[in-house]
């Protein structure tokens, strides 16, 4: 086995070392075809740079030659059409400058390219030039077919911009110079309206043949026009935007919110009419995102001018909402100054004379942060001790307390957020002050849906259409101002109680009027009825006018049935008190009777006891007659029926022992 391994090892050698060499042998064949590849590429790289070269100096030399043989004829001729067949010339030179413009970038970093670059360099500036007075030339005789050929060539060229440029230059700066001038503008009333409308008028008077070959007018046949322009957005709109930055810096000084706001608007409204003036959707899209018109957009300090407003509104409603708590003005559906300024700034914040589209955010919440405070204002009132003045002692201090306040408002009031309120006494106020409190409150929640009414057609000017979630937030501010009105309510009610009450505890006082006294029988109700009943009078006839009828029969009957339960505990107590001194001088009698032998007589008359039972008896009776004329059922009145039994037994004891 190992010699035939060994035999074979041989030949298997010989045929490796044949193999090794005929794969030698081909990839040197390989190598020699990529090599003469290599060079046949290079050589036809290098063929395509001289031709590109060729072509560059063919093209060099022929609009050399075209402008040299062009030069000769305007030299030897002045004829009517030579501008038309400039024009013409112009086009072939631009065609020929484009393929020349190919080429040469082609061949960027050949040698003889450097050595023409200059020629190609005089080219260049010699068709900007002439395009350039062409241009001009046309626009200045109105030449329809001078201006098209000449934007024609520029659009050969790449060079739109450019002619956008020149126009920019020479047609629209000249008339933007003219026009904006900012003495002009401050000295006449309406300057900045009329300057604004001449800037309105270049369009229609001095662009009128670039839109119509550009497509940019109506007019314009769709067979002649020169694509790839837009003058008014890029010409015309950037000059003058320029012209405003530069020459009437005042235009955009936020430091007078009245006079910002009428700057602001005008100038809005003219941009929306130059808007109008372009000739087409994409015409408007290229002018809003073009640079000029962000620039334009962000000179308006808007940021600025709404803090202004906000320190305006927000200054003048703290004022108001100061401790005296000052009555509204003549002519207000209000009653406090308070209310009156928070309806009031709900209005300017949404006034023509204040509103701008892009601060609708900041002045919804301003109006809820408004009503936020408002409410807050209530509920402190609603913890504010009452006063024991009558109307006009308290109408004098709110007057005096105007005094006061402009005194320490600012201070006392920052210091106050800050302090706790067992530190401090809280200010009274009167009951007329409170009921308006209440009546106002009532007012404001009728008219929160005014408001939703009011900002509508401004959210719909800005496309906001989620009205559901505007009346959403109203009514929570609603909500959150009638959580106030139990408060207030209870307050009123207490208040009117106590005021009435003070005069039906007068009640103790009838015994020590008939007792011992020798008074005649009474025939007619005492005067403290009448007392304790004018505070219900009062709010009835008083605050017709200012409260709903139902809020009004609320309070009497919920202050009447407090009042009218006292009141039965007070008539009990003295009932009981005369019980017991009835029996007690009874018994004294008797004794008196068993110890001597001539005994007291009575006049015959009725007893001082009973004309304090038939007292109050009359008193109460007038009492329930007074509540009934007010419209009131003493029915629904709490311990009223209790009340009328009592003083029957009494009345009907007091008869009884008479007869």
């Amino acid at each position: 086995m190992d010699k035939a391994l060994n035999q074979l090892s041989v030949p298997l050698g010989q045929l490796r070392e044949e193999v090794m060499s005929l794969k030698s042998c081909v990839s040197e064949g390989i190598q020699a075809v990529d090599d003469r590849m290599t060079k046949q590429e290079d050589i036809r790289r290098k063929k395509m740079c001289v031709l590109r070269l060729i072509h560059v100096i063919q093209s060099v030399e022929k609009i050399e030659k075209i402008l040299h043989s062009q030069g000769s004829k305007e030299l030897s001729s002045l004829e009517g059409n030579s501008s038309l067949l400039t024009g013409q010339v112009l086009e072939r030179i631009a065609t020929e400058f484009n393929q020349l413009q190919f080429h040469a970038v082609q061949s960027k970093g050949m040698p003889l390219l450097d050595k023409v670059r200059p020629r190609i360099a005089g080219i260049t500036a010699m068709l900007q030039q002439s395009l350039e007075g062409l241009l001009l030339e046309g626009l200045q005789t109105s030449n329809v077919d001078i201006i098209r050929h000449c934007l024609r060539t520029y659009a050969t060229i790449d060079k739109t911009r450019d002619a956008e440029a020149l126009v920019g230059q020479v047609l629209v700066k000249p008339y933007v110079d003219e026009v904006v001038v900012e003495q002009y503008v401050q000295s006449h009333p309406n300057g900045l309206q009329s300057m604004y409308n001449r800037l309105l008028e270049f369009v229609p008077h001095h662009c009128r043949l670039l839109r119509e070959v550009t497509g940019g007018a109506i007019s314009s046949e769709k067979a002649d026009i020169v694509p790839g322009y837009d003058f008014l957005v890029n010409s015309v709109w950037p000059e003058i935007v320029h012209g405003l930055e530069e020459k009437l810096p005042s235009l955009f000084n936020p430091g007078n919110p009245d006079v910002f706001h009428e700057k602001y608007t005008t100038s809005m409204d003219f941009v929306r009419k130059f808007e109008r003036q372009c000739g087409s959707q994409a015409s408007v899209k290229r002018l809003r995102a073009h640079p000029s018109y962000h620039s334009f957009n962000n000179k308006w300090n808007l940021p600025v001018y709404f803090q202004i407003r906000f320190r305006e509104i927000a200054g003048a409603l703290e004022e108001a909402l100061s401790d005296t708590l000052e009555e509204a003005p003549d002519g207000s559906s209000y009653c406090l100054l308070a209310t009156h300024m928070v309806w009031t700034s709900l209005l300017k914040c949404w006034s023509d004379q204040m509103f701008l589209p892009l601060l609708a955010h900041r002045l919804w919440k301003l109006s809820l942060q408004i009503l936020a405070r408002y409410s807050v204002f209530i509920g402190e009132v609603s913890v504010r001790p009452i006063s024991s003045e009558n109307t006009k002692e308290s109408k004098k201090s709110v007057s005096a307390g105007r005094k006061e306040s402009s005194v320490s408002l600012s201070p006392s009031e920052e210091q106050g957020n800050g302090s706790s309120p067992e530190s401090q006494t809280l200010p009274s106020l009167s009951s007329t002050q409170l009921v308006y409190v209440a009546a106002d409150l009532d007012k404001l929640q009728d008219q929160i849906p005014d408001i939703l009414e009011m900002i509508k057609p401004k959210l719909e000017m800005i496309g906001f259409k989620n009205m559901s979630c505007i009346a959403g937030a109203l009514e929570d501010s609603k909500t959150s101002l009638s959580a106030c009105v139990p408060t207030l309510n209870n307050r009123i009610i207490q208040d009117l109680s106590e005021s009435s009450f003070t005069y039906l505890k007068s009640a103790l006082e009838v015994p020590r009027l008939y007792r011992r006294t020798n008074k005649e029988v009474p025939t007619k109700a005492s005067p403290y009825v009448d007392s304790a009943l004018k505070p219900f009078y009062r709010l009835q006839n008083e605050y017709k006018g200012t409260l709903k009828q139902p809020m009004i029969h609320q309070w009497l009957e919920s202050a009447l049935s407090e009042s009218t339960q006292k009141y039965y505990e007070t008539v009990s107590d003295v009932l009981s008190s005369v019980k017991k001194m009835e029996e007690s001088l009874k018994r004294l009698k008797q004794a008196r009777r068993t110890a001597t032998s001539n005994p007291v007589g009575t006049n015959g008359g009725m007893s001082d006891d009973n004309k304090i039972r038939l007292q109050l008896a009359l008193d109460v009776e007038y009492y329930g007659e007074q509540i009934q004329k007010m419209g009131l059922e003493t029915s629904n009145l709490k311990g009223f029926s209790a009340l009328t039994e009592l003083i029957l037994t009494a009345r009907d004891q007091a008869t009884a022992e008479q007869s």
